[in-house]
């Protein structure tokens, strides 16, 4: 068997679709979840991955964009009206960027303000195959 290797790792927007963005009613949908219905719809050539919780509960709705091989970033404050487009922008650049850095004036103003971490990518493994 062989295997290819792609051009461009994939790249996953994960959503946290529990955030109430700082509300402590019940809204429903919750902003999370709306955030999350926003990027789906936009997000050609992108996976967006719902998750329970990023853990960034006082910074509002929180997204974070990861590939295989690259750093990833964890974005909050999003309001799902005004930052979809932002965060699919970036999600693209992010894809673009050979070790998924961005040059920081391309990224949109919101992520640029708002990144709450950068981590670096995991070490990658070869495995011989036969």
């Amino acid at each position: 068997m062989r295997l290819a290797l792609l051009d461009r790792p994939p790249t996953t927007l994960f959503v946290c679709v529990t955030c109430r963005a700082g509300r402590d009613d019940a809204q429903e949908p919750r902003p999370g979840a709306q955030l999350f219905e926003s990027l789906r719809q936009g997000a050609e050539g992108l996976a967006v991955v719902p998750v329970e919780c990023l853990s960034n509960c006082q910074r509002g709705c929180t997204a974070a964009v990861s590939a295989p091989g690259k750093w990833t970033y964890v974005i909050g404050q999003l309001d799902p009206e005004q930052h979809a487009a932002d965060m699919l922008a970036f999600a693209r650049l992010h894809r673009e960027a050979t070790d998924g850095l961005p040059a920081w004036r391309s990224r949109p103003e919101h992520v640029r303000k708002n990144t709450i971490a950068r981590i670096p990518p995991l070490p990658v493994v070869a495995k011989e195959i036969a």
